[in-house]
């Protein structure tokens, strides 16, 4: 059985997740917002080890933390591969607009639909642009989890407004891939609490 952990982290208050098997050490880190250090101690304390990094997308409070906690475990970035510019790029993740110039290049480039495994979990990248041009989603299917990213909120959705946003590809993308998905699965947001497929189908003001 896989687990969830979750740390809020950066100026977002970015729900950071850590998914790993029941009884297991190693974990999969999901959006690093800030101090991937503190990330790592964090983890460490609680004897977890990091077996790769994933990225729901390449906006600057999901990926301030990835040079720290990278260089703590020296494990693999993994990104949707359409999201490679807005990683690249610091004018489409924000950073230096708030702040501090960050760029990413991920060891991994996923496509949608791919199932990967790795340190024995096994998740499907499903491609949800929208809040960027690049967002996705991560499904660990047979435990019922997604891992939202800024696609889908509680009873909302993801921001539009910021470079190569769209509000109507990101509804398109909630009800051609999200909405498709058995109503009992839980949802992990970037921001805000959990939910599921089914209440959001219900009661999100965006869709219906």
């Amino acid at each position: 059985m896989i687990k969830i952990g979750r740390i809020l982290m950066g100026v977002c208050q970015t729900n950071c997740y850590f998914v790993y098997e029941e009884g297991k050490k190693e974990v999969l880190f999901i959006d690093p917002a800030d101090h991937g250090e503190v990330i790592y101690e964090k983890l460490e304390k609680a004897g977890f080890t990091v077996a790769a990094i994933l990225l729901t997308h390449g906006h600057f409070d999901h990926i301030w933390g990835i040079a720290g906690l990278k260089e703590k475990t020296g494990a693999k970035v993994y990104a949707f591969e359409g999201e490679k510019d807005v990683l690249n790029r610091i004018e489409l993740n924000l950073s230096e607009q708030f702040g501090r110039a960050c760029t990413v290049e991920a060891d991994v480039y996923l496509k949608d639909g791919e199932k990967t495994t790795i340190a024995g979990m096994t998740f499907q990248t499903i491609a949800t642009p929208g809040h960027t041009q690049g967002s996705c989603c991560f499904y660990f299917e047979e435990d019922g989890i997604l891992v939202a990213g800024d696609t889908l909120f509680e009873s909302s959705v993801g921001r539009t407004d910021f470079p190569t946003g769209s509000m109507s590809t990101l509804v398109r993308s909630v009800e051609e891939k999200l909405f498709v998905l058995p109503d009992e699965v839980k949802v992990f947001p970037g921001h805000g609490g959990q939910t599921t497929i089914g209440d959001e189908k219900k009661y999100n003001p965006f869709f219906g």
